[in-house]
This record gives structure tokens, sequence and C-alpha cells, in this order.
């Protein structure tokens, strides 16, 4: 008797699986126009996004590439430096980074310390930084935050503000 009651329960659970999973995926394949969790397909698809946002951000700026650094931002971004000078807009932002993206004599390491997901709309993330150039003898211990927006099918940063640390 027990393993008739068993097989139902289970037949049960694999159907009940499947109609939770088969109407996502539907929706994934017609929404994605107008639910920006659906965009890239799920929300794990824009997890991703923003993973790969977020080491090519860094990545490119210590690599010094600057095509893929400025592509990572939005037009409107924001840069407060460790001096307190503003960057107001991309281009701002490029022209103040020049003589990094040119000299390439610049160490760049850091440690992503926190962040905050807001779905696939926002995020920001906290790093403990180092900017330092050692045939200059200049070291600089920061905190950067980077705010990002999910737009367009895509990750860009909005604000990156540096605080300088002792």
């Amino acid at each position: 008797m027990q393993r008739s009651r068993i097989r139902p329960v289970v037949v049960g659970l694999a159907l009940a699986a499947m109609v939770v999973t088969v109407p996502s995926a539907a929706i994934a394949g017609t929404a994605g126009a107008t639910d920006p969790q659906l965009e890239s397909g799920s929300a794990l698809g824009c997890e991703r996004q923003l993973e790969e946002a977020l080491r090519l951000d860094m990545e490119s700026f210590r690599d010094f590439d600057a095509e893929t650094f400025r592509a990572g931002h939005d037009e409107r971004a924001i840069t407060v430096f460790p001096s307190g000078f503003i960057a107001n807009g991309v281009d701002a932002t490029m022209a103040a980074l020049a003589s990094h993206f040119a000299n390439r004599n610049a160490v760049w390491t850091w440690t992503e310390t926190h962040r905050i997901v807001d779905g696939c709309k926002s995020a920001v993330v906290i790093y403990d930084a180092h900017y330092d150039i050692p045939s200059q003898g200049f070291f600089q211990h920061q905190v950067v935050t980077v705010t990002w927006i999910y737009e367009n099918g895509r990750w860009l940063a909005v604000a990156d503000v540096n605080t300088l640390l002792p």
C-alpha cells in the first residue's frame, strides 16, 4: 500500500516542477522587451552580465584598455577622484584618466568588499583598492565605490567615488 502512495506523490512533484519551469522559459522568450530581469533571458543571465561588467571594468583599468573601460560607463557617468576633483560625464572622466592609459606605469589591485544588487536595475560595489606607481614612489590606498545601472540590456557604471585612505 505504501508503494502506491509514493508513486502518485513523485509523479505529482515532477508535474509541479514542469509547471513551474516551463512558463518561466516561455515568458523569457516573449517578455524580454518589457521586463528588465528577462532582457538577458533570466535573472541569472543578468547576474552573469553584472559579473562580466565588474570584471571588465576593473581589468580594463588595470590593463590600460581605455576603449573597454569607456564602453562600460554611461555617458552621464560621474567620477569623484581621491583628490576631490569631480569629472562630470564619461568624456571628462576619460580626459582626467588620460595619463593613466597613456603612461601605462601604474599597478592597480583591488578586492571587492561589499555588494548590493537590486535585481536587474542597479548595483553598488565597494572595493578596497591600491593605485601605485612604484617608479615614482607613488602609493595610494583607497575605497572605491562604483554604482551601476542596467539599461538597454547591459550594465553601465554611472558613478565612481574614490575615497583616499591613510
